[in-house]
């Protein structure tokens, strides 16, 4: 997580009056002079989600097989976390029934499994620690607990010596810096709140010790890597994401073939030979020897006949009021018959603006070329975390995006509701001469987290292509179902 990542987050909550300045009489009795409520997040469904990703940062390399919010405020941070990571969950009731099964855990899980804690912010860790003790009488091992703020008032080594380890998405100390920065706070409330802290650590009395369960070996782990397609389905905010998702489910299929050939004729044919095993049709209409009315019809039908997405290559990069000509007039009116584009992001956030313009009202998807496959390429780093950060800010027209390792980005593939399409695949490892890298289905689908596996020459090149796209749709396919 950037610090600029943090200062944002910290502001929207600000903004909201999730925590407020003045004087707070506290469940203790303590006049307080600061007060952080961080139940009204339920009504921003954005800044929920976006904590939601800062606590999965900071124990995405944990070692856990279920998650539990401690009730009340945590519940919905814990669901937004298991919906957009695939995380199972459990619930603890605050109040077990006198009838049916009298459960205090609700939910699936087995004696054995490790469990991480989800809370919103700790100040004594006594919250925790309720929750921890119907979770081990349950069988369930915990070892660490997320929260989003630690007011440090003693809460971290309280939990410590309870055995558990807390990591914080921030610091109390570390949100008034960006206040006092950002001129929402000034420097005499910020000296206020130090040292209210410094002087008001909390005692825990001693608990009870808590039972020791029998260790019961674990079979198989259930923890999944990834949601399945269809139900990410209901996820999408962009047309196009929904439709290629249901495509994909439909024909069992996570295949695009890259059409990278020099006659329209040939893209025609080989489009009709692999339609049956793709989910995604790529062309180059720039490199075609002709392009009008009439093959755009045709290279439609095949489209409709087969049920696969039509995915111009065009890879944008101008201005906003360029790229609305560019998209939507001259020779190739990609608008009118692709029904995927694509774009960099170095002119800035102002080109998805132009592009959607054009083609929001004709319900396209556009993808952000984000990471590239070709050797010394410079789309990663800072620029990738760009990228995935603005789209999400534009759900409605980006459908995802051109990705290679996606699974190592710093919040991961992020929102379920975007796709991510991988180039340069094969079925065996390498390069070619002028830099191009290629990588396994297993490899990309499995390990990287991609959505779609891109293939071109190892496709259009064949002896039989339809033969080889068979070979293809298979191989994805499986890398697909074993990463679940």
């Amino acid at each position: 997580m950037t610090e600029t990542e943090i200062e944002d987050l910290v502001l929207k909550l600000n903004k909201i009056e999730a925590v407020k300045f003045g004087e707070f009489k506290l469940k203790s009795g303590l006049i307080s002079p600061v007060y952080i409520d961080l139940r009204l997040i339920v009504s921003y469904p954005d800044i929920l989600e976006q904590v939601a990703r800062v606590m999965w940062n900071q124990i995405k390399a944990c070692d856990f097989d279920i998650i539990c919010g401690v009730p009340y405020t945590a519940l919905p941070i814990a669901t937004c976390m298991s919906l957009g990571f695939n995380l199972p969950m459990v619930m603890r009731r605050k109040e077990v029934k006198e009838y049916g099964t009298k459960k205090a855990i609700e939910g699936a899980y087995q004696a054995g499994q490790r469990c991480l804690i989800v809370e919103d912010l700790v100040t004594s860790g006594a919250s925790v620690l309720e929750t921890l003790r119907p979770l081990t009488s349950a069988g369930l091992n915990v070892s660490d607990v997320v929260v989003l703020i630690d007011r440090e008032q003693g809460g971290e080594a309280h939990l410590s010596r309870q055995g558990l380890k807390l990591h914080a998405a921030f610091r109390l100390t570390k949100m008034l810096d960006v206040l006092v920065k950002h001129q929402q706070v000034s420097e005499e409330i910020a000296s206020k709140v130090h040292a209210f802290v410094a002087g008001n650590q909390t005692i825990i009395p001693s608990p009870t010790p808590i039972p020791t369960p029998t260790p019961t070996p674990l079979p198989i782990p259930v923890k999944c890597k990834r949601l399945p397609y269809e139900n990410r389905i209901p996820l999408c905010k962009n047309e196009m994401s929904r439709r290629c998702l249901e495509i994909m489910v439909t024909k069992k299929t996570n295949l695009s073939v890259a059409a990278d050939v020099a006659t329209a004729e040939e893209m025609l044919a080989i489009a009709d030979a692999v339609g049956p095993y793709i989910c995604v049709y790529k062309t180059h209409v720039d490199i075609f020897d002709k392009w009008d009315e009439e093959i755009v019809r045709k290279l439609q039908a095949l489209a409709e006949k087969h049920n696969f997405l039509i995915f111009e290559d065009r890879k944008f990069a101008d201005i906003g009021n360029t790229v609305v000509s560019q998209y939507g007039g001259g020779i190739y009116k990609i608008a009118d018959w692709s029904d995927i584009t694509n774009a960099h992001l170095v002119p800035g956030p102002g080109i998805i603006d132009g592009l959607k313009e054009v083609g929001l009202k004709k319900g396209r998807g556009l993808l952000l070329l984000a990471e590239m496959s070709s050797k010394g390429t410079l789309a990663k780093g800072d620029y990738t975390e760009a990228v995935a950060k603005i789209a999400e800010e534009h759900p409605d027209f980006v459908m995802g995006f051109i990705s290679i390792n996606p699974a190592k980005w710093t919040n991961g593939p992020g929102s379920p509701g975007l796709l991510h399409m991988a180039p340069g695949v094969q079925l065996s490892e390498g390069g070619d001469a002028l830099g191009q890298q290629y990588n396994t289905p297993v490899n990309v689908v499995g390990n990287r987290g991609a959505d779609v596996i891109i293939v071109g020459r190892g496709i259009i090149k064949a002896a039989d292509p339809a033969a080889a796209a068979k070979e293809y749709q298979a191989a994805g396919w499986k890398a697909y179902e074993e990463s679940l």
